[in-house]
């Protein structure tokens, strides 16, 4: 119903414009009463063979919704009632800013694409602490961290545990963010130098006193257009700044899997044109830290088959969001019935069985 009706009514519309409607409807239906049970009518059955255990955490299945989806925290639980085993919230900053000028996304549905080039669009760290704390709906949350356009590169760290601090009891695990191609200068920090420097600065905030919960794993999201020099570089930083894992991978500036490249157009490419892209990184990063830092596969990934090859690959969870867009609420629970039938296939007792075996 989604394809056939309601996507042909918001595709009409701006793009961002969309996404800012979608949410809402969202949000709405998570602030009625009655509203989160509808939404689940649209998951799957919950599926104990799918629970997946990582970085201390236990997620519900291995699909998550990965930030861009709610960059404010506007609709967790709305998201989570949908079937994600996780939702990362963000990219948040730690003051409001309004990201780049609009227009600032773009709908490529020939290629099942976007490209966006929005610069951390964010409402601010209070903000969302006011929307996530003290919430009472289940599931895991997960922050992805970004630092302010104005704030020099020297003054990164500061910005990230600034929006760790703000928000440490408000979430299950944190994502450093250095790898969009939408903030000048932003991809610089994923030197070894400064991510040691930003790593640095969020264990003082883990360790600080007064803390009720166990300190928040902090996860390293890279670049998908990363050099091997510089992945090598990236990788090493993270196992030596003790990180709890990485994200592979942001989005993309490689276009040269487009017909027409757009390039009149700024902006991160993502959807199904990453998918070879971030599945090749994924190997490779397996290949270099093997089980010493779990991974969580981003990029592409728009059906169960999908979710399998980056497990396969050596990825424990996945996160998407392009297919969202082109495929509607109704893709996690799609997705998760996927996965059940194929652990019931193949005589699986956990879908963890199968994380690596292809590596």
């Amino acid at each position: 119903m989604y394809r056939a009706l309601v996507y042909p009514l918001l595709s009409r519309i701006e793009p961002e414009k969309a996404h800012a409607i979608a949410l809402r409807s969202l949000r709405a239906a998570q602030a009625t009463p009655g509203g989160l049970a509808l939404l689940r009518t649209l998951s799957a059955p919950r599926d104990p063979r799918l629970e997946i255990r990582a970085f201390g955490l236990r997620f519900a299945n291995p699909v998550g919704a990965a930030a861009g989806m709610d960059k404010n925290a506007d609709a967790v639980a709305a998201l989570l009632a949908l079937g994600f085993g996780c939702v990362e919230a963000g990219t948040i900053t730690p003051r409001p800013q309004p990201g780049n000028d609009r227009p600032r996304v773009w709908r490529l549905p020939e290629a099942a694409a976007l490209l966006n080039a929005l610069g951390f669009p964010s409402n601010g760290a209070a903000a969302v602490e006011k929307r996530l704390a003290g919430r009472t709906f289940a599931g895991v949350v997960g922050v992805n961290l970004g630092k302010n356009k104005e704030t020099p590169a020297e003054e990164a760290a500061k910005d990230y545990a600034a929006v760790l601090d703000r928000l440490w009891n408000c979430m299950d695990y944190a994502v450093v963010n250095v790898s969009s191609p939408n903030t000048p200068g932003l991809r610089a920090l994923q030197s070894r130098a400064a991510i040691l420097d930003i790593f640095s600065a969020l264990r003082v905030v883990n360790r600080s006193g007064g803390r009720a919960r166990a300190p928040r794993p902090l996860l390293l999201k890279i670049s998908p257009d990363l050099t091997d020099d510089q992945l090598d570089d990236a990788l090493a930083a993270a196992l030596e700044a003790s990180a709890a894992g990485v994200v592979v991978a942001n989005t993309t500036l490689d276009r040269s899997s487009l017909a027409d490249p757009l390039p009149g157009r700024p902006g991160g490419l993502s959807g199904a044109p990453l998918r070879e892209k971030s599945l090749a990184l994924l190997r490779k990063v397996r290949q270099r830290v093997g089980r010493r830092l779990p991974i969580i596969g981003v990029g592409g990934i728009a059906t169960a088959e999908d979710v399998i090859q980056r497990m396969k690959a050596g990825a424990c969870l996945v996160q998407l969001y392009t297919a969202f867009v082109y495929a509607g609420p109704g893709l996690p629970g799609q997705i998760v019935r996927g996965l059940s039938e194929y652990v019931r296939r193949e005589g699986l007792k956990s879908l963890e069985e199968i994380v690596g075996a292809g590596a």
